[in-house]
């Protein structure tokens, strides 16, 4: 008797592909890079793509103000406020501390944003108000930064409230421009799987790269694949493959 896998597609354009249809339902997934390599913009291309195809969402903002997030999101044509209006997405602004006026107009705040405890009562609310599929946390870092020996156990908590309530999640985790790790010790190995973005400077330019680096529960591709950040979003060359010979870099067909 052979369990069909439930997959969650990405709406990543070239994305899927290399995760034989999608990430598997209730994974809790790291997204690991550097500053600048696009991981906030994937996180909100796939929660804009699951709402469109009637998926609710959460995003838990804990690097930039929800007004800033959501002027972002609109900049790349993913109006997010229709979607808060019917009650299918939600905002846990968990960077505020609900100071300022603007902080004051929204519905899920962290009052105390190094209280890991009240963050995930939060969170389980907006997840539960929404009925939430999709969870984004950004950054996921933020929380234990100062802290790393609690990393892991943190992540766990997470992991067990956001597969525990049927979510499938997108933790997004800095790693410095030199860091080849995936950002804090132990949390590799609580995710479900880790998604890796690359910017490499080779020869005086600047060359995208992303790497599926695991994924509980299907095969996935494990060849270095480059991507653009478009004015749509993210879009990955599944059909090309990145090779580093020296200094140089070689584009060859996957």
């Amino acid at each position: 008797m052979s369990f069909k896998i439930e997959r969650v597609k990405t709406g990543i354009p070239g994305l899927d592909e290399l995760l034989n249809g999608g990430i598997p339902k209730r994974n809790v997934v790291l997204l690991s890079g550097g500053p600048g390599t696009g991981k906030s913009i994937f996180g909100q291309q796939y929660l804009y793509y699951g709402l469109q195809n009637g998926e609710p969402g959460v995003l838990v903002a804990l690097e930039e103000h929800p007004v800033q997030i959501r002027r972002h999101m609109a900049a790349f044509g993913w109006d997010v406020r229709k979607y808060e209006e019917e009650g299918m997405f939600a905002i846990v602004d968990a960077f505020t501390g609900g100071y300022g006026e603007a902080a004051k107009r929204e519905r899920y705040v962290v009052r105390s944003v190094d209280d890991v405890a009240e963050l995930i009562d939060v969170l389980k609310e907006a997840i539960r108000d929404v009925k939430a599929q999709r969870v984004v946390i950004d950054s996921v870092s933020t929380l234990y930064l100062t802290k790393p020996s609690v990393a892991r156990s943190i992540m766990m908590q997470l992991k067990r409230v956001l597969s525990g309530l049927g979510t499938t999640a997108i933790l997004v985790s800095q790693v410095s421009v030199t860091e080849r790790g995936f950002g804090g010790p132990g949390v590799e190995h609580a995710a479900d799987g880790i998604i890796r973005l690359d910017l490499d400077e080779y020869n005086g330019e600047l060359v995208r790269s992303l790497i599926i680096w695991k994924m509980r529960g299907t095969k996935h591709d494990m060849r270095r694949h480059p991507f653009e950040i478009t004015d749509k979003g993210l879009v990955v060359y599944h059909n090309k493959v990145i090779r580093f010979r020296g200094d140089r870099v070689v584009f060859e067909e996957a």
